[in-house]
């Protein structure tokens, strides 16, 4: 309808947050932008990861590759990669993608010298920046085992006489092109679930029929209370949308005792990063990057230019 404005506005109740980990709710929108936003930050909010690697001697049990390939996936702090350019569009190297704008070198020289065996990890590479280093997994607060981790991510292990020497240059990019450039570990969302009770008809029960219609849950959903005897809502969240109660309470012949519906505009997200930037400033980055999306879309002047990279969605979203 002309003049109707389907206009919204989303917003955001942070739950948990911690360095790697956050759970927040998003509301007041529809899951179009919900899967947007998780897609963004899985692919396309940009980290810094090692790309090029010219191995000077290694006269370990891995060939060259093996070791490119395992320096790639180690994740690097990536607080500064949103104002560093991407290698080919630095006009300060020619596209090169070796200055201090776009790219970042590190030094790894490591060389057994004794008979116990030596492990060469990310904490042996040396950065020219001391804001794009190794992430360090030994921190207490992350709940690993800080003896056990304090050495760093294991790259590969040397003998008496073995050596490795190289440097690696280190480029901005995001998960889209590869998966060693991706800053989060997991990214998930679940539509906020509304679980109605029929007092009435659960009044009808015997305390063994609450009993099994609670334990027909695979998931702590619903308990007893120990001084009413009635059944009530332990965690909400925990449902999985299995539909198990529903088919327990119409087996019992008494369909509508309860009624779980998913709320369409609410969702409950839960992100883990590598630790290549923080949890809270991954979500913040991808909102920046959607809104960067949606910027491209609605202010395009050039139709040619906006069909090529948006297609049809971006016609739509132009009225054509």
């Amino acid at each position: 309808m002309e003049g109707v404005s389907y206009q919204r506005f989303p917003r955001i109740k942070i739950r948990e947050v911690k360095e790697d980990f956050m759970k927040f709710e998003l509301r007041d929108t529809d899951a179009s932008i919900a899967n947007a936003l998780r897609r963004i930050m899985i692919a396309e909010v940009p980290t810094i990861a090692i790309d090029l690697v010219e191995i000077e001697v290694n006269s370990t049990v891995l060939n060259d590759e093996f070791i490119s390939h395992r320096l790639g996936l180690v994740p690097l702090t990536s607080e500064r990669a949103m104002s560093m350019r991407f290698s080919r569009d630095c006009d300060a190297c020619d596209g090169d993608g070796q200055c201090e704008y776009c790219s970042v070198e590190f030094y790894l020289r490591v060389k057994c010298l004794t008979d116990q065996t030596l492990d060469v990890t990310s904490k042996d590479l040396l950065s020219s920046d001391h804001t794009v280093v190794p992430v360090d997994y030994s921190d207490v607060s992350s709940g690993f085992d800080s003896n056990s981790t304090n050495k760093g991510i294991i790259i590969v292990k040397l003998r008496r006489g073995q050596e490795l020497r190289l440097r690696a240059i280190a480029r901005k990019g995001i998960g889209k092109d590869h998966a060693k450039w991706s800053p989060a570990a997991t990214v998930t969302f679940m539509y906020e679930p509304e679980i109605y009770i029929n007092e009435d008809m659960m009044e009808t029960l015997s305390l063994q029929e609450k009993t099994e219609l609670v334990d027909s849950s695979p998931t702590k959903v619903f308990g007893i209370d120990p001084e009413s005897k009635q059944v009530i809502v332990v965690e909400p969240e925990a449902y999985t949308y299995d539909d198990e109660v529903l088919k327990k309470a119409e087996a019992m012949g008494k369909p509508g005792l309860v009624e779980i519906h998913a709320k369409e505009d609410s969702f409950i997200f839960t992100v883990e990063t590598t630790g290549a930037v923080k949890a809270s400033q991954l979500v913040l980055n991808a909102i920046e990057v959607l809104k960067q999306k949606l910027d491209a879309v609605r202010l395009s002047d050039d139709t040619v230019e906006a069909d090529d990279q948006f297609g049809e969605l971006g016609a739509h979203m132009r009225g054509g």
